[in-house]
């Protein structure tokens, strides 16, 4: 392997440390809003929430009859139609009705639908991640993707510059000499990148499009450390692996079929048009879509260049409006002041919050800045615990019993501020519930953080927690 020269070792430190210290040196520090009123709990959005389906806006009585009928699952209530319409309010964006969701809650789960979803292409896939490995995972669907290009669907590819670092310039060549459409979002070396070029921006987010009709989105990378299973068999407790990528990884995607695919699919065009300059590959990107299901989507998309901010608003209006729980797994967790003390409102006002942090990471400096919050967190009522054995990079949340959401954004600086992201947020009551009892097996394999414990640590703990937590901004 040919030594790295001094600019790419800086950009390797940068992909697998994301310490983005660079990016300090070539522009000014961006600055999340003030959302200080999203705390108040008498905050009410000004109308009832907007309801679409395939064939439009539903009237008001058709409306209220759906609401009605979910509500009934969840008892006498008002928390379903409070959550619909405190989060367009933030958002802006409808919710879709009509819509299957398919809980996918492991990585090999994930990678079989995603395949079988492929193979059954006819007109176009469309592809976004932030990385694409050349291992067995990554080998295997893109030998896919060249036989469905072969047959003649239109394959369109969007993959993130650092996430791919690691994998040879050859692979996604061979890609594109088969005819695949291959964008690099936004190349680390300067001379290659179109337009405005920040080495700060990356594209996080994880979507598949399979003919418009069904989208993957969540944590998913496509990568072999997908390829284990994360829930034990047995209950013993083992010692995480040196090296985090021979361990299981735990992460969460979800499918969905219905009248919402058509928004994720103008979130992957829109990004497509804004970095390669022009339209995708003529295809039939939006094909008439009928109601496969009951639930309720709604896709929201953020991206640096137009600091709406919608991802992070969503999270801390869906946190202050929580009336009984809130259950969080989080993979890399390095906030802002807005969205803990959301959190810590939340369970002082009663509200049962848990969080399931990793126990080990691929990116040590982030374990340490995220336990470096475990003390106000402790202090302020939420219970904190840790995910033994896998590797923890799900980003989920489930509210009351009611609203949901996985995708691609985690509870840090650098997605709220810096990366292009993807979240669905789902309101049905049937996909709650299993996102609580997917929550409810985490609970199992972790081992909860008590305020006592948490105070015995070491001073070496404490330093390297104080120490990274200065860097916190570059994560």
């Amino acid at each position: 392997m040919k030594a790295l020269s001094v600019y790419s070792a800086c950009m390797m430190c940068i992909a697998r440390c994301r310490v983005l210290l660079l990016a300090a040196t070539l522009s000014a520090c961006a600055s999340l809003p003030n959302v200080h009123y999203l705390h108040q709990r008498d905050l009410q959005p000004r109308q009832e929430p907007t309801i679409v389906t395939a064939r439009g806006e539903l009237p008001d009585t058709k409306k209220q009859a759906l609401l009605d009928n979910m509500t009934a699952r969840i008892g006498p209530t008002n928390i379903l139609t409070k959550h619909a319409a405190a989060e367009e309010a933030i958002s802006g964006r409808p919710l879709i009705a009509g819509n299957k969701v398919t809980l996918l809650d492991d990585g090999p789960a994930t990678m079989r639908a995603m395949m079988s979803a492929i193979r059954s292409a006819r007109n176009h896939i469309n592809l976004e991640t932030y990385i694409f490995e050349a291992d067995e995972v990554g080998r295997t669907l893109a030998d896919l993707l060249i036989e469905k290009r072969a047959a003649g669907v239109v394959v369109n590819l969007i993959y993130d510059s650092v996430g791919a670092l690691d994998t040879p310039r050859e692979f996604f060549d061979r890609l594109r000499s088969a005819g695949v459409n291959v964008l690099e979002y936004n190349p680390i070396n300067p001379l290659s990148a179109q337009g405005n070029w920040d080495i700060n921006q990356r594209d996080h987010r994880k979507i598949l499009l399979v003919d418009g009709r069904v989208a993957f989105t969540g944590g998913v990378n496509i990568s072999k450390v997908y390829g284990k299973s994360s829930f034990l068999q047995s209950k013993r407790r083992q010692p995480p692996p040196k090296d985090a990528k021979e361990a299981a990884w735990r992460d969460t995607h979800m499918q969905i079929e219905g009248p919402a695919v058509a928004e994720f699919q103008k979130l992957f065009l829109d990004l497509w048009q804004r970095r390669s300059g022009g339209p995708a590959t003529d295809a039939r990107y939006f094909p008439p879509l009928k109601a496969e299901g009951n639930a309720l989507v709604r896709a929201i998309g953020s991206a640096p260049d137009n600091m709406d901010y919608s991802v992070y608003k969503t999270y801390i209006s869906a946190f202050a409006h929580a009336d009984k729980t809130i259950h969080i797994t989080t993979a890399y967790f390095v906030p802002d002041r807005h969205v803990v003390q959301a959190m810590i409102d939340a369970a002082q006002r009663g509200v049962d919050v848990r969080i399931v942090f990793p126990s080990f990471t691929d990116v040590g400096m982030i374990l340490h800045a995220g336990r470096s919050y475990y003390d106000e967190l402790l202090a302020g009522g939420i219970k904190v615990y840790e995910r033994r054995s896998a590797m923890l990079h799900a980003k989920t949340a489930v509210i009351d019993g009611v609203w949901s959401t996985i995708g691609s954004t985690n509870l840090d600086m650098r997605s709220f501020l810096h990366n292009e992201e993807v979240n669905a947020v789902v309101l049905d009551v049937d996909f709650a519930q299993r996102m609580d009892a997917l929550f409810q097996r985490d609970l199992q394999e972790s081992t909860e953080i008590t305020a006592d414990a948490w105070r015995r640590r070491g001073w070496y703990s404490r330093l390297r927690e104080w120490t990274v937590r200065m860097f916190e901004y570059w994560l």
